[in-house]
């Protein structure tokens, strides 16, 4: 079982691109009745490297006909508010609306049953997916929880595996349970149905 905080950026591709191009993760094998949710914990200071690596990734998969869609949650969002005409107001919104209240305004708007998960919907219904990427994770927090956007996607993406990418840790424990600890300080909240893909062996 590896920890993903004592390898360094190579060894997490070395070990992202066996597992993920493997038939058992492809073909979704061994999960028993879990839904097929994976986590990437990985030190925040490693972001910019993470990043390249999971282009990379990407770009590797796809020489071997996997076809991998990325969906960035903070682009997508953004997207959300252009389109229907509030992103000028949001930003003027954020210098102008106390923290919370401005907290509450993007909540209400990027809900994640009400909006998010539509347009991942509308996204992975316009191309072919074997492996669904999730990044931008750490942009939108507070406004959007990761634990959110994998609870209401248990109802949409189960035909594929689909792996977030997470700038901090992922635990567990007989005591906590399972938690996501966003930038390994902030507690995100429990979720228990994802695997840690550190934790995958093919």
């Amino acid at each position: 079982m590896l920890n993903a905080e004592e390898l360094t950026p190579t060894q997490r591709y070395e070990h992202l691109l066996r597992v993920v191009r493997s038939e058992r993760f492809l073909k979704m094998q061994g999960l028993g009745n879990e839904v097929p949710f994976f986590i990437c914990p990985y030190p925040p200071q490693d972001a910019v490297a993470m990043g390249k690596h999971i282009h990379q990734l990407a770009r590797r998969l796809a020489q071997d006909g996997i076809a991998v869609v990325e969906i960035d949650l903070y682009h997508l969002c953004v997207t959300l508010l252009r389109e229907r005409g509030i992103w000028e107001r949001v930003l003027e919104a954020e210098t102008t609306a106390d923290r919370e209240a401005f907290k509450e305004l993007l909540q209400g708007v990027l809900d994640p049953e009400e909006h998010l998960i539509p347009a991942m919907a509308r996204i992975l219904d316009q191309q072919r997916c074997d492996v669904l990427f999730i990044t931008g994770v750490g942009e939108i927090y507070p406004y959007i929880r990761s634990h959110n956007v994998l609870n209401n996607l248990q109802s949409t993406a189960t035909d594929h595996p689909t792996l977030m990418f997470f700038p901090g840790k992922y635990t567990h424990s007989l005591e906590a349970g399972a938690s996501l600890d966003l930038f390994g300080l902030l507690h995100d909240d429990k979720y228990y149905r994802a695997f840690n893909i550190f934790h995958v062996e093919v």
